[in-house]
């Protein structure tokens, strides 16, 4: 059941650093999380994602505590030095580093944590939680490349949401492929008349309405 806990008024993130970069990052903070969920943005975008923090943003309301931060550096962003846009490995990493930080971001160690990956994001959501293993208990994609995972796929734990639209077509084959390949709990959501960035009257409603689902059903201590 999502829980009411916060009214429909705009929530004011938290501004903080994150990782041993200082990484700039966004904290939406309830009372009392039951929940962390932290997001891995796509290539081109950062914690400022409208998007992202529309899903953010409805999850905080619901009790959860969510972070986004900018995975890469804007010298690494350059048009000099793109390789590391796409460096899914890479982009794991710095995601693991936010993770190591959770006690920062909740009072209590033993907060479930989830990740929320977007587009190449979501490669490195799965990398991350294949390679944390049962520190990750939930993952939710939208519009993800879990193809760029590769070798990692079999190897994750954590129940896992692919979240495509219908319209989106070459994205869908590939996550159809990946999901082939998971060995864990998961299911793939596919949204009619939705392309590739979900603007379509009511397609990004949905994928907050099965991103609340998702993690309120895995992301309790006592998960269903």
């Amino acid at each position: 059941m999502v829980r009411s806990v916060l009214d429909d008024r705009h929530i004011r993130p938290d501004e903080l650093l994150v990782g041993p970069l200082g990484l700039p990052g966004l904290l939406y903070r309830p009372k009392d999380p039951f929940a962390l969920v932290i997001f891995a943005h796509g290539s081109g975008s950062s914690r400022h994602s409208v998007r992202n923090r529309q899903v953010a943003e409805a999850l905080a309301r619901q009790g959860m505590a969510t972070l986004l931060f900018d995975l890469l550096r804007p010298e690494e962003e350059a048009a000099n030095a793109r390789a590391k846009v796409f460096d899914i490995g890479f982009l794991a990493q710095r995601l693991e580093e936010a993770i190591g930080e959770a006690d920062r971001f909740v009072d209590d160690p033993a907060t479930p944590v989830g990740l929320f990956g977007a587009s190449t994001g979501a490669a490195a959501a799965l990398v991350a939680g294949a390679s944390l293993g049962s520190k990750i208990a939930a993952i939710v994609c939208r519009g993800g490349r879990p193809d760029l995972a590769g070798a990692a796929l079999p190897k994750v734990t954590a129940p896992t949401l692919l979240i495509v639209g219908g319209e989106d077509r070459d994205v869908l084959d590939l996550n159809r492929q990946a999901q082939r390949r998971l060995r864990n709990l998961n299911a793939l959501e596919v949204i009619p008349g939705a392309s590739h960035l979900f603007p379509e009257a009511g397609a990004m409603e949905r994928v907050v309405a099965l991103t609340l689902d998702w993690f309120e059903r895995y992301l309790s201590k006592n998960p269903v």
